[in-house]
């Protein structure tokens, strides 16, 4: 109780999605390149998110050079998910806090809530007065972050709706109608739902190998979706490996991102739970599913 109702984010999400639905019909109508191209940008998309925004600013799980964080600062104003200091800060906060009203999308609260409702409304007063209590410096230290946060409005406009839209109908003819309901509207709603439903369907369905006390659970659908995201019962147990599950067992393409750029020497200090740790945390607090 007592939290307003955010009018303008339920009339503007309410249009988005009414314009994804839209662009569904225009699917058999385009150009299979465009389609492609609008699997790009959703690649490119999940990237700033799970990389950039989640691994590396939010948990520093890995360290990122100058080109690559420039990058993944450019592929993050494409998600379109507030820019890094304000997502990363709120990611913390709903670690520390974890289903609790001081977590901006308590689980507890329900799906709804969690997948979209807390954008529909303020934020709890225990999210802020709890939120101030953490340090964020180190984010700001980085110029990266200070730049996006600075032009983010900017970014957002050229990442997220213009070169997506532009690039198809100057490269190939698509129609710019085309262009950007697909490219643009879609590859954005879907990117949305599939970050969402890391803080709402992995915190209530699935297996908890590693910590049967905790809500977050492993789901490999979240995980097919989110590109590696969906092993979140091991996440929230060790939220500073930068994989997010167990190397070498589970499909996670934004590892293989990161592996591969340690690889072209962009990324070091990889962090990861040792084997003999991970082990110890299931046979002293898992479910025993694993």
């Amino acid at each position: 109780g007592g939290q307003a109702i955010v009018w303008r984010n339920v009339v503007l999400m309410g249009l988005l999605h009414l314009g994804a639905v839209y662009a569904l019909s225009l699917v058999p109508r385009a150009q299979i390149l465009t389609l492609l191209w609008a699997y790009f940008c959703f690649l490119m998309t999940a990237l700033g998110v799970t990389a950039g925004a989640h691994r590396l600013w939010s948990h520093r799980s890995y360290k990122a050079k100058l080109p690559l964080r420039i990058f993944l600062a450019a592929a993050n104003s494409m998600a379109f998910q507030n820019d890094i200091y304000e997502w990363s800060r709120d990611h913390r906060v709903h670690h520390k806090y974890s289903e609790t009203d001081a977590d901006p999308h308590n689980a507890r609260r329900g799906f709804f809530f969690s997948h979209i409702g807390w954008l529909f409304v303020r934020k709890h007063r225990d999210v802020i007065e709890k939120g101030r209590k953490l340090d964020f410096t180190d984010l700001l230290d980085d110029p990266v972050v200070r730049f996006q946060r600075k032009y983010y409005k900017s970014s957002v406009v050229l990442m997220c709706f213009v070169i997506p839209t532009f690039v198809p109908w100057y490269l190939w003819g698509e129609s710019l109608w085309n262009a950007y309901f697909l490219a643009s509207i879609l590859r954005y709603t879907i990117s949305l739902n599939v970050t969402w439903l890391v803080n709402s369907a992995a915190h209530m369905y699935g297996n908890r190998p590693y910590d049967k006390y905790i809500n977050p659970r492993q789901n490999t659908l979240v995980t097919l979706g989110a590109i590696g995201e969906g092993f979140h019962n091991y996440h929230h147990t060790f939220p500073f490996d930068y994989s997010a599950s167990e190397l070498g067992l589970k499909f996670n393409p934004t590892t293989w991102f990161i592996d591969f750029m340690f690889w072209l020497g962009l990324v070091t200090d990889r962090k990861q739970a040792p084997k003999e740790m991970i082990q110890a945390r299931k046979e002293r607090t898992g479910d025993g599913s694993a």
